[in-house]
């Protein structure tokens, strides 16, 4: 009997909201499962969001001998989010799969990357108008690097309430690329742009410039936004791992154990601001309306500036390259490089387009790093 009366009490504290983010939950599980978009993020995220808003959840609080106590989702938020340890560590990972090698055989992609965060600082100007604190506006613009790590360091550093919806915007977006840039890029170019071909000459990239480069971009970083610092610092520290040739097995290690592991803690960890109470409200609506208004300005800054390019330039760019220049590697320059193949068959874009993603993996951590300078905490 103590188990009935145990269930009935527990759905008489069911409310709607919490069977709406089971709905959510479920939709989440269905778009990794069904759709495959970012199943190692959207899948925990989902399940976590389902496991936090059970009436009474243990996931969250737990009652031991009559004190109330921490629950497990809720020691590994304050653990791993709270103090930015899981984002740094998943930026070791991320560090350790990137190949700087096509961005250094031709540097001037880098600025591809720096155009492509318009949409950043466009944003939060939008937000401050809808009534947002300076810190809530900056925390939500960040959604528009499309790069999940840096909008949890740039949201928990501020300490705004909002970090819940603001990290599903930011992953959710990723997860969108093929779906949310495509549209922006066709509106912004016409045929006859994106079936320019691109000739690439590949440069003769030493390992000593890839040794160098990490510890270079670390050291520029932490002079022009040192509050980036540590961000880049654990990046570009995976990508020494990666490029000493001395520390092979720790590079394999960081691109596949250590990250896929992080990623999974963090999607389910992330679920303890999912709390329906605190979730459900008209302000995560507009916050996932200004993250789609951030990404969407991000893709149109990157290709209005290759466009640019091309009125002073004889040798054309194929426009689309700039939209490569948001953080989400490698998603975003397999998109361009598909639209390219649908334009022409034989038009092979992958190798610009990886070296302007890498470089817009750089900007938006010093865009993070650069807010984080000039709005004081």
């Amino acid at each position: 009997m103590g188990g009935l009366e145990s269930l009935f009490s527990n759905v008489l504290n069911l409310n709607y909201k919490q069977v709406i983010m089971w709905i959510i939950g479920g939709i989440l599980i269905y778009l990794a499962i069904k759709k495959k978009m970012e199943p190692t993020l959207l899948l925990p995220i989902g399940f976590g969001a389902i496991l936090v808003n059970l009436p009474l959840s243990g996931a969250i609080n737990q009652t031991v001998d009559g004190v109330v106590q921490e629950g497990p989702i809720s020691i590994l938020f304050n653990n791993g989010i709270a103090n930015e340890l899981f984002p740094l560590l998943l930026f070791v990972g991320i560090g350790a799969m990137i190949d700087f090698g096509p961005l250094l055989s031709n540097p001037k992609l880098m600025i591809f990357g720096a155009a492509a965060q318009f949409g950043i600082f466009f944003t939060l100007s939008m937000a401050s108008l809808f009534g947002f604190e300076l810190k809530d506006a900056a925390s939500i613009a960040i959604i528009g690097a499309a790069d999940g790590p840096t909008s949890i360091f740039v949201a928990n550093y501020f300490g705004t309430k909002y970090i819940g919806a603001i990290i599903v915007a930011a992953y959710s977006y990723m997860a969108l690329v093929p779906i949310v840039q495509p549209p922006v890029i066709k509106l912004l170019t016409t045929k006859k742009e994106r079936r320019i071909r691109m000739e690439y000459q590949a440069g003769n990239v030493s390992k000593t410039a890839k040794i160098i480069f990490p510890i270079f971009v670390t050291i520029l970083t932490g002079l022009v936004a040192p509050n980036a610092v540590a961000l880049i610092g654990f990046l570009m520290f995976g990508n020494l791992i990666r490029e000493c040739g001395v520390l092979d097995s720790l590079s394999k290690t960081a691109q596949s154990v250590l990250s896929n592991l992080i990623t999974l803690f963090l999607g389910i960890t992330i679920a303890e601001k999912m709390q329906a109470d605190a979730f459900l409200d008209p302000t995560t609506l507009l916050i996932l309306g200004l993250g789609l208004v951030a990404f969407i300005f991000d893709t149109a800054g990157g290709v209005l500036f290759a466009k640019l390019i091309n009125l002073f330039s004889k040798k054309k760019l194929n426009p689309m390259i700039g939209a490569a220049g948001i953080s989400a590697f490698p998603m975003s320059a397999r998109v361009v490089h598909k639209l390219g193949l649908q334009e022409d068959s034989s038009n092979f874009l992958l190798t610009h387009t990886i070296g302007i993603n890498v470089s817009g993996q750089i900007a938006s951590v010093i865009a993070g790093g650069l807010i984080l300078n000039l709005i004081a905490r």
